[in-house]
This record gives structure tokens, sequence and C-alpha cells, in this order.
């Protein structure tokens, strides 16, 4: 169930949204006059986000190689290529 605040908790209550952000790994949701306005999250699950949205966008870029018929390489060629870099 999405939190939703008043906008005028975030000024009068900020470390209350902070904790429940913190606390329930969600984002609280503010309203402006009983419209929803903005999203408060963690920093945490802000950068999780953004790195869900990268790796679908990797997913996407290699479904279209694989759809296209473009070959890729080997799990074994690419473990080497990896090894090689860290030696």
């Amino acid at each position: 169930m999405p939190v939703i605040r008043p906008i005028s908790d975030l000024r009068n209550r900020a470390n209350e949204i902070s904790d429940l952000c913190h606390r329930d790994n969600q984002p609280v949701f503010i309203s402006k006059n009983g419209v929803g306005d903005l999203v408060v999250m963690s920093q945490a699950h802000y950068e999780r986000l953004l790195n869900l949205i990268e790796l679908y966008q990797k997913l996407g870029e290699a479904e279209a190689l694989d759809s296209s018929g473009e070959r890729g390489i080997t799990h074994r060629e690419m473990m080497k290529r990896l090894r090689a870099k860290t030696s």
C-alpha cells in the first residue's frame, strides 16, 4: 500500500518521511492540494531503480541483437577475456 502524505508534512515532518523511506524501503508520495506532486525515496532505493533500468536497457539491446541474428561470444570466451583483464 503506497504511503501518501501532504506536502506540508515534507516541510514539517521531513525526518519522519525520511524514516518511512528507509524503514519501508519504499517511496513516499507527496500530494499538493490533493493531487500527486512528488515522490520521495531513499538514495539507496533510487540507486537500485537506476541499476534496474540500466539492466533492462542492456537486456533490450541484447534481445535486439539476438533478433537481428547477430551472434555474440560464448560464456567461455567472455570468462577468458575477463581473466585476461585482471592479470
